[in-house]
């Protein structure tokens, strides 16, 4: 089960005899799904081979803070923006005090100040030096400023003394990475995301169709249940990889699409329709495969259901979030459709062009009743959870003046 799907993870190793580990660590995070790219500290590559992580992430190793030709692009910037976490294991005592003192020297220091994405940390170090009290309020430093502690495991160490300080195992590790990831925000609350094309059949086997992926819809079905949700996910034709711990429901038609959506939205909390759904269908299609002839041939078209609008029009409706996909007038076309659909938030993107569709890559403009916020481009994995987080924040925000509302109503009766 590849429980670090799609995520970024930037490993850096510090010199410590415990880097030989960030090997099998690499490797082991590769295994859970995620993409690893390693910085080495210069104490770090006398201990283990830069090649060796090379070869393991698949990617190559950043080792020097002033790399000319990176960073004739700012390339200590743009590893910072890449990452989804910044993983430090080992992390010494001696990475451990510049990091508490914000000191930036080398390329790791740099990078953990720079980014904006967790930062987790694995202490590796004689038993003595972890007690040291010098070391234990720098560690309650770094956590008082949301810093994420991985261990120290208990044990031997590599000088021969026994107690903690041992840097926990690569499949130990792997796992409160996996845990650290996660969140208990939507717990105990049921989420319903509709992904992908449809495909509207003229005969066997000709369709009306259009080039969504569904990749970004599949990152919000993963982000929420990274955030705790209970997930279904209802996907049209798609060549993805079902996120662990989502039930998915596969169709084709939007008629399909339409029939499990309604069936499922009443018992639903929040409802977040990112597929594609065809506007129109064939009304007739054909039973056979229909032969080419010299004249031409007209097709009649009929509308599609509309899925968004009945969901929100439902007597006890879900949070309710529409995708808005633009070729031009972006803002003033959101913000029709979530007037007249009564949405709660609607998330527009530009298409065409190179945009939006077939792309890793996407941007967001986030609109609500009295709000909005712009998502930079940004990989749609981490496009999907900054949405996933204002999507919780507004949430929220409905569900308490809901309850204030009844509370007032109690009373009023």
């Amino acid at each position: 089960m590849q429980s670090l799907s799609d995520k970024r993870i930037l490993l850096g190793i510090t010199g410590g005899i415990a880097a030989y580990k960030s090997a099998e660590l690499t490797r082991r995070l590769r295994d859970h799904g995620a993409e690893v790219r390693v910085v080495m500290t210069p104490a770090a590559t006398e201990f283990i081979a830069p090649l060796t992580l090379q070869a393991l992430s698949g990617n190559p190793v950043h080792t020097d803070l002033l790399d000319h030709e990176a960073e004739a692009a700012m390339g200590h910037i743009e590893l910072a923006r890449w990452a989804d976490a910044v993983v430090v294991a080992p992390a010494t005592a001696n990475f451990i005090a510049r990091l508490s003192n914000g000191l930036a020297d080398d390329l790791l220091s740099t990078l953990c100040l720079a980014t904006a994405a967790p930062l987790l940390i694995a202490p590796a170090m004689n038993r003595q030096m972890w007690q040291n009290p010098a070391t234990q309020e720098n560690i309650a430093r770094l956590q008082a400023r949301g810093v994420t502690l991985l261990g120290p495991a208990s044990g031997a160490q590599a000088c021969g003394e026994m107690g903690p300080g041992r840097l926990l195992e690569p499949e130990e590790l792997a796992q409160a990475i996996i845990s650290a990831g996660r969140t208990n925000q939507l717990a105990g609350v049921s989420v319903l995301v509709s992904a992908g094309p449809t495909r509207e059949f003229i005969d066997p086997v000709r369709y009306l169709s259009n080039r969504s992926s569904g990749r970004m819809g599949y990152a919000v079905a993963r982000a929420a249940e990274e955030a705790g949700a209970a997930v279904t996910l209802v996907s049209g034709p798609v060549s993805l990889a079902a996120p662990a711990r989502v039930k998915v429901v596969e169709v084709v038609s939007a008629g399909q699409m339409h029939d499990e959506v309604l069936a499922a939205a009443p018992a639903t909390d929040i409802f977040v329709s990112s597929a594609a759904v065809a506007d129109y269908r064939t009304g007739n299609a054909a039973g056979q495969k229909m032969k080419k002839k010299d004249a031409d041939l007209l097709l009649r078209l009929e509308k599609t259901p509309d899925i968004l609008a009945e969901v929100a029009a439902l007597d006890r409706p879900p949070f309710t979030v529409g995708f808005a996909a633009e070729t031009e007038n972006l803002h003033d076309n959101a913000k029709k459709k979530l007037k007249s659909k009564n949405l709660d938030m609607i998330a527009a993107n530009r298409v065409g062009n190179g945009l939006g569709f077939d792309r890793e890559e996407n941007a967001l403009e986030v609109f609500w009743t009295g709000g909005s916020e712009s998502l930079a481009t940004a990989p749609k994995e981490k496009l999907a959870r900054q949405l996933v987080e204002i999507i919780i924040a507004r949430y929220r925000e409905k569900s308490l003046e809901q309850q204030h509302r009844t509370r007032v109503k109690d009373v009023q009766d």
